[in-house]
């Protein structure tokens, strides 16, 4: 759902990046507590900031698998409700914006002038609606890995139409061309809605699968398990919590790193080969509705890396796993770095904290 320039007008635009510069202003406050830790809780701590770029960089390479979901027509993961829950809402975001800035600048995905759009569209509306259904959804369901998982699934469906509709109500707003705002709104939800079940599957199994391993590397399933009860003098009293176990080889942080890496680097370099060709949901209805006829030339069209292909290298395969590769480390190295800087300027701006998350 990248939207291009063109697709919505110069005011609505900037006051679109208004809104996502705000946004990104206050998740990076709010971050700093995410990845600073809880103090005591066992959660944060070094690895967080590891994580968060990790995050990143996997729904980088996820971004590239079109998979189809209509006759000539695919989606792709936004990837809002995964980074929410994995790493918390505002980090969230942040891993969103990151994500769309290197695929706006290398590879010439996502129109420049409409980065802000895309920031709140794919970004904003995803997370907030993902998470804040999510929240609900673990809070009255068991507390169980298996809620975790399942409040996952619905909480991924249901974000990408809600951006889908986000999309609407700035077109309606700002649009470029003269397509009736309810042929678009029925399109663009119609279609995904189908995308939304990809987006659910993949979100479910990701967080299934951290959570079987390392629960406490996620954020939204912490305090998951409820504390222990003794019986002192004929009353029930919470037991002092366990010292968190020594991580195992197969479970350790470093090991999920590692293959988290890994994986992103299989998936961008070689599967996204085998990725559909097929426009996604935004640029059919576009194309069927005629609201492209509008669209801009990208302002980074002349990227050696543009259309995730590497200039100069003739063999397909080789030039989009390369340009694939890139793009993870690229992403993963901005994401890191940028998360470490955000959590170290809470270490210093709260002496203790560093201490404490770190004991």
């Amino acid at each position: 759902m990248h939207v291009p320039d063109g697709f919505i007008n110069a005011p609505v635009s900037v006051a679109a990046g208004v809104v996502a510069a705000g946004a990104v202003a206050v998740s990076l406050r709010g971050a700093r507590r995410e990845l600073g830790g809880t103090s005591g809780a066992g959660y944060g701590g070094e690895r967080t900031a590891p994580l968060a770029g990790l995050v990143a960089a996997f729904i980088f390479a996820v971004q590239m698998l079109n998979f189809p979901v209509a006759a000539g027509t695919s989606g792709h993961l936004l990837g809002g409700a995964l980074a929410a829950i994995l790493v918390g809402p505002w980090t969230g975001v942040l891993c969103i914006a990151v994500v769309l800035l290197m695929q706006g600048i290398l590879f010439a995905d996502g129109g420049l002038t409409a980065l802000g759009v895309n920031i709140t569209v794919m970004g904003v509306v995803t997370v907030v609606v993902a998470y804040a259904l999510f929240r609900g959804l673990v809070l009255l369901l068991p507390r169980t890995r298996a809620s975790v998982t399942a409040a996952s699934f619905v909480a991924a469906l249901v974000s990408v139409p809600a951006a889908a509709a986000a999309f609407t109500v700035l077109y309606a707003v700002g649009g470029t061309t003269d397509v009736p705002v309810s042929k678009v709104l029925t399109a663009m939800v119609g279609v995904h809605v189908l995308i939304g079940i990809g987006e659910a599957v993949i979100t479910m199994l990701t967080v299934g699968a951290v959570v079987a391993v390392r629960p406490d590397l996620v954020y939204g399933a912490r305090g998951l398990t409820a504390p222990l009860k003794l019986r002192v003098g004929g009353e029930l009293v919470d037991a002092a919590p366990a010292a968190e176990p020594a991580a195992t080889p197969a479970g350790s942080a470093k090991k999920l790193w590692i293959g988290g890496v890994v994986t992103a680097l299989v998936l961008a370099g070689f599967v996204s080969f085998y990725a559909s060709a097929s426009p996604d949901g935004l640029e059919k209805v576009a194309a069927d509705k005629g609201i492209d006829s509008k669209v801009e030339d990208h302002a980074a069209a002349g990227s050696p890396l543009a259309d995730y292909g590497v200039k100069g290298i003739e063999t397909a395969r080789l030039s989009g796993g390369l340009a694939g590769a890139i793009g993870v480390g690229a992403t993963l190295a901005v994401g890191t770095g940028a998360f470490w800087v955000v959590r170290r300027r809470r270490a210093h701006a709260e002496p203790g904290t560093r201490a404490e998350t770190t004991a």
